[in-house]
C-alpha cells in the first residue's frame, strides 16, 4: 500500500479511465509524455478531459493517442483547438517498438488509463491491455462480492 502512495507522491490527477480497469485486464503500464496545445494544457488545468472511446494507435514509429476529448478553453480566443484531435505521446523508440509488437497479437490494445501533472509536465499512464469478456467481468463482481460479505461477517464478528 505505501509503495502506491509513494508511486503518486508529487503527482495531480487530472482525470481517469474508470472503465478501463472493468473492459481490460492490464499486462504492462508505461508513462508516456503527452503533446499538447496550449488552450489543451489550459483545459486540462480545469480537468475538462474525457476518455471514453480513447486508445493508442501506432504509424511510422510513432505513437498516438487518438479519441480522447479534452474539452476546448474557454478563453482560447478565436482559434479554439480540436477536441478530439490525435495527439502525440513521447515515448522510447524501444518502448514503441515493444508496445507496437504486443498490440500486433490478437485481443491486446494499448489504452489511457489516468491523466495527471508530475513536475509540471502532463504525463499519461498508458496500458498494454487484454480485453475481457462478459464471464471475466462476472467472475470479478463474484470476487469482490465475496470479499464485502466475508469483511461484513469479519465486522459483525468483532463487535
Amino acid at each position: 500500500m505505501s509503495q502506491q502512495n509513494n508511486r503518486h507522491a508529487g503527482e495531480k490527477l487530472i482525470g481517469t479511465n474508470k472503465q478501463a480497469r472493468r473492459l481490460y485486464e492490464f499486462l504492462e503500464v508505461l508513462e508516456a509524455g503527452v503533446v499538447l496545445m496550449g488552450s489543451e494544457l489550459k483545459s486540462l488545468r480545469e480537468g475538462r478531459v474525457s476518455f471514453m472511446d480513447g486508445y493508442v494507435r501506432f504509424t511510422k514509429d510513432e505513437a498516438w493517442l487518438t479519441g480522447v476529448h479534452i474539452a476546448p478553453y474557454a478563453n482560447a480566443g478565436m482559434d479554439p483547438h480540436d477536441p478530439v484531435r490525435e495527439r502525440k505521446l513521447l515515448l522510447h523508440a524501444r518502448e514503441i517498438a515493444h508496445l507496437q509488437a504486443m498490440a500486433a497479437q490478437k485481443g491486446l490494445t494499448v489504452i489511457p488509463v489516468r491523466l495527471y501533472f508530475k513536475n509540471g509536465r502532463v504525463k499519461l499512464e498508458i496500458a498494454l491491455g487484454k480485453g475481457k469478456n462478459v464471464h471475466d467481468r462476472r467472475d470479478d463482481l463474484k470476487a469482490r462480492d465475496m470479499a464485502r460479505d466475508t469483511a461484513r461477517q469479519l465486522a459483525d464478528i468483532r463487535k
